[in-house]
């Protein structure tokens, strides 16, 4: 049976740290995995999200999300629907709808959650922001429009509305305590 898995949070939550963590355990035990982390970068539709996260503005911010949407969707299409993958794991996937304004947050995410797929095995990384800022920082990497501190408190109180559906893991946790977690709940749902 495939599993497929979503692991989400604010940037600098560990997200990508997570999910090699757990690929590695069921690669270990010989399953077929796939990992899609969005914005990817083999297609124009992340292509063009992560371009637009990196310059301000409405414009650039309505960009960014309606591109990192059809880039899930796309992914969607291509791994989840795919028979030869065993294992799909994403990271990021609905919560980008918290980055959208109050109250059309709530509403989009409704509409994409019962037009894309879900999973008991579905974790928001809930990570406080100054944390998040100083992970952030600490990479090195180019600021996106979303990093600062004030955008970091604005999303991170935005997915309080959303995160109902999912299992909420503190971010702040050290990575193997997280982990653990993590792969105690996906090992369950087998």
């Amino acid at each position: 049976m495939k599993k497929f898995i979503v692991i989400d949070g604010l940037d600098g939550s560990g997200k990508d740290t997570q999910v090699e963590l757990l690929a590695e355990m069921y690669r270990a035990r010989g399953r077929d995995v796939t990992i899609r982390s969005h914005p990817c970068c083999d297609n124009r539709y992340g292509r063009k999200s992560k371009m637009a996260l990196l310059k301000k503005g409405k414009w650039n911010h309505l960009k960014a999300t309606v591109y990192f949407g059809l880039d899930a969707i796309r992914s969607v299409r291509k791994y989840y629907y795919n028979k030869d993958t065993d294992v799909v794991i994403f990271s990021r996937y609905t919560m980008a709808v918290a980055y959208l304004p109050n109250g059309i947050n709530v509403l989009v995410y409704k509409i994409v959650s019962f037009l894309l797929p879900k999973s008991d095995c579905m974790f928001f990384l809930d990570v406080s922001p100054e944390e998040s800022k100083r992970r952030i920082e600490s990479r090195g990497d180019n600021e996106e429009m979303f990093d600062s501190l004030e955008s970091l408190i604005k999303v991170r109180s935005r997915t309080k509305n959303v995160t109902y559906e999912w299992n909420v893991v503190s971010g702040d946790d050290p990575i193997e305590v997280i982990s653990q977690k993590i792969i105690g709940k996906c090992l369950e749902s087998e």
